[in-house]
């Protein structure tokens, strides 16, 4: 076999990749911009096809990562179980996190800080709780501990259980305790700020009363 370019086509689906027939069979895909530098009827040799080959995987690969990320922010570990899943070498995998995280496209420390807001505007949460999302989303503890350091645990608790003061509202102190408590410590606060957060709420309730 000659290892002769007999064809260069545009992929149906996805414009922006040119699959390469060899000698009449396809052999292999690029990206757009790396194919522009074949032509038709140029013989390559077998380290020149490892090399184009290894480049179209890693181009397509990055499409893949781009289209993860449309979604929502990424971590660095989803984004890895993620290509990993689809069957791509760990090396290949590793290559496109580096120039992910290189280009700002993945980035965890950014990445946990908007959880976190998410989470204080939608769905308040204690360190605890808040702790154990973000490992399961891959990020490290180092990480975690610092974008958790100006959290006002206190004042996430208060946002938490606001809602909940006029459903409440009927219900003898003991009784409103019990259910704040429970509540709060399933969102992930600790004793203490439970314990002021419940008080407070208890005294609001009984000064519109």
């Amino acid at each position: 076999m000659s290892n002769t370019i007999t064809a260069l086509r545009l992929q149906k689906k996805n414009k922006n990749r040119v699959n390469v027939f060899l000698d009449g069979e396809y052999r292999f895909a690029l990206s757009f911009n790396a194919a522009a530098s074949l032509k038709k009827g140029q013989e390559l040799t077998e380290a020149e096809i490892t090399e184009l080959t290894a480049e179209g995987e890693l181009h397509k690969l990055y499409e893949q990562a781009l289209r993860y990320l449309g979604y929502r922010a990424r971590s660095e570990g989803e984004m890895r179980q993620h290509l990993l899943g689809k069957g791509h070498a760990e090396q290949t995998v590793e290559e496109t996190i580096d120039r992910l995280r290189g280009e700002g496209y993945v980035n965890d420390e950014e990445f946990a800080r908007l959880w976190l807001a998410d989470r204080e505007q939608l769905r308040p949460r204690g360190a605890r709780a808040l702790r154990y999302e973000l490992r399961q989303k891959g990020v490290n503890d180092a990480v975690i501990e610092q974008v958790l350091t100006d959290l006002d645990e206190e004042h996430s608790a208060w946002a938490a259980i606001q809602p909940k003061l006029r459903q409440w509202r009927a219900l003898d102190w003991r009784s409103f305790q019990k259910k704040g408590m429970g509540f709060l410590s399933r969102r992930g606060f600790g004793y203490d700020v439970c314990r002021i957060v419940c008080e407070r709420g208890w005294a609001e309730i009984e000064h519109e009363a």
